[in-house]
């Protein structure tokens, strides 16, 4: 006989008591540790490679210690914001047309869907000769990384508002562009928000890319300096860093989701 707990935690699509989501949550970072924790004191991987989560952590209250360490933090979150506004400013309106009239899907589509399979690394030797190596540079290879992206996914988004909203504006005497502005924008709003969110997160995977253009701050620069000296324990601090503050910004952005679209449903 199934147990009832169990029948209601493996429906399908269906949500679980909160205690049992954050269980499983703090379960899954405990084990990982618990792992890593393991293969070090077992020397799965030697310590030169593999530090253990404790020399790690050890590191990571010294670097924090220091004002140069937050420096590199505050420019790289500087990088990344600027990179994801300057894509969400442009992608965003194009791709809003791109999903609502097919002239501009036949226009925007096609070249977006071409360069967005380009690595954005590829584009660097371009973007210094372009734009140089200072902050310019850094920030249009985060741009780069997300834009293209960005447009296909808001035109997918723009495609998925119910037709029947826009017959019912045009039922109603709506004209092209206010049905627009005042039908298909309002309701794409939770889904461009959610697209948003995503693109965000692709941003930061773009960071330490971005910081190899003749970077001498940041995250990226600190984690590529310290793989010349094999500290592995200063890399692990800036990558459990960088997935750290993507977290935190990914919680924000679901927190103001709820707010701003409470009927939506939202996110965990």
């Amino acid at each position: 006989m199934k147990s009832p707990t169990r029948s209601k935690l493996f429906k399908i699509r269906e949500d679980i008591p909160k205690k049992w989501y954050w269980t499983g949550t703090i379960a899954t970072f405990v084990v990982v540790l618990i792992i890593w924790e393991l293969m070090s004191i077992f020397q799965v991987v030697q310590d030169t490679f593999l530090p253990s989560p404790g020399f790690v952590f050890t590191t990571f209250i010294q670097l924090i210690s220091t004002g140069s360490y937050w420096g590199d933090i505050g420019i790289s979150i500087y990088r990344v914001f600027m990179g994801f506004l300057l894509a969400a400013i442009i992608g965003v309106p194009l791709g809003i047309l791109a999903g609502t009239f097919k002239i501009s899907d036949s226009i925007i589509i096609p070249l977006s869907e071409f360069i967005r399979y380009m690595p954005a690394p590829a584009f660097i030797p371009l973007v210094m000769v372009w734009a140089g190596i200072g902050e310019t540079a850094k920030i249009l290879i985060i741009f780069i990384g997300s834009f293209f992206q960005l447009i296909i996914m808001v035109a997918d988004d723009t495609r998925a508002v119910n037709k029947d909203l826009i017959y019912a504006a045009y039922t109603l005497g709506a004209k092209r562009w206010n049905t627009l502005i005042k039908v298909i924008v309002p309701a794409l709003m939770p889904r461009l928000f959610a697209t948003l969110r995503l693109i965000m997160g692709w941003a930061w995977t773009y960071l330490v890319v971005a910081e190899l253009v003749a970077a001498d701050s940041g995250l990226g620069y600190s984690i590529l300096k310290a793989q010349r000296f094999m500290n592995t324990n200063i890399i692990f601090v800036g990558i459990l860093v960088i997935g750290l503050l993507g977290l935190i910004i990914d919680r924000l952005f679901v927190v103001l989701g709820r707010v701003l679209f409470p009927w939506s449903g939202g996110e965990r």
